[in-house]
């Protein structure tokens, strides 16, 4: 039985890499450019105007924390686009009633948008090579960081598609809530250079905490502790994989 198990998630996640390596001019590429226009315009023409930041150049400060925006957008998209999509189309119905648990639909999904977010965030971190040098501080912590994160979001990504009833509930979250916490997450500065207030208030954004274990990886530097982080993202991974379990199991939203 837990063959049969193993063959259904390889064949689920199987078919995403396929769905989204046969578009990949629009899946790969877009991020590629968006982030390589990032390091132009922040790192090389703002950043030369910019100090050191704890101890390294500003180019190296944000290249993280783009990487790690570039890896929760595409998490996030390929599984709510490709979960609704099927709801659109009605194949959904067909995994419902085969004899596939609910946890293994969910491996499904999951694990081909965090391969996505994956593949995207290796070709960012190649082009970062063209402007800076390659530091590691922790290999452990950005390989578990990278990966909790595009589990996370893959997670969002299904509870979206979930939800959405139509293409426009799926770019929503992305553009109205998703965009400002990724901007508003340390992306591009320290939380630590805030006023106190609003040092406070960030700390209530949950991307801070991916943003700052992924750089405390590559730099060693923080803006939280990183068992923090760790504890931020497990926690995010378990609540959200219950409730996409408990909304499939009960098919909300997916059976007409």
């Amino acid at each position: 039985m837990l063959r049969l198990y193993w063959i259904s998630a390889k064949s689920l996640t199987i078919k995403e890499i396929t769905r989204f390596m046969r578009i990949w001019v629009q899946t790969l590429v877009p991020p590629v450019i968006t982030t390589t226009l990032y390091f132009i315009i922040f790192g090389r023409v703002i950043g030369s105007q910019v100090s050191a930041v704890q101890g390294f150049s500003y180019m190296q400060f944000i290249v993280p924390g783009l990487i790690m925006q570039s890896v929760i957008t595409s998490s996030y998209a390929n599984v709510s686009s490709s979960f609704f999509g099927q709801k659109f189309q009605k194949n959904i119905e067909e995994l419902l009633v085969a004899p596939v648990p609910t946890s293994v639909i969910i491996a499904g999904f999951v694990a081909g948008g965090a391969l996505r977010g994956i593949f995207v965030g290796i070709l960012v971190t190649i082009v970062s090579l063209l402007f800076v040098p390659l530091v590691v501080a922790n290999w452990a912590v950005v390989i578990v960081t990278l990966l909790l994160t595009a589990i996370l979001f893959s997670l969002a990504g299904l509870l979206n598609g979930i939800f959405a009833q139509s293409f426009d509930d799926v770019s929503i979250v992305p553009t109205f809530v998703l965009t400002p916490l990724t901007y508003l997450g340390g992306v591009f500065y320290s939380i630590n250079l805030l006023p106190g207030i609003w040092r406070v208030i960030s700390r209530a954004n949950p991307i801070v905490y991916m943003v700052s274990g992924f750089r405390y990886g590559f730099l060693g530097i923080q803006d939280v502790a990183f068992w923090l982080s760790l504890l931020i993202l497990l926690a995010f991974v378990v609540v959200l994989y219950a409730i996409c379990y408990r909304l499939i199991a009960k098919g909300r939203g997916l059976r007409s």
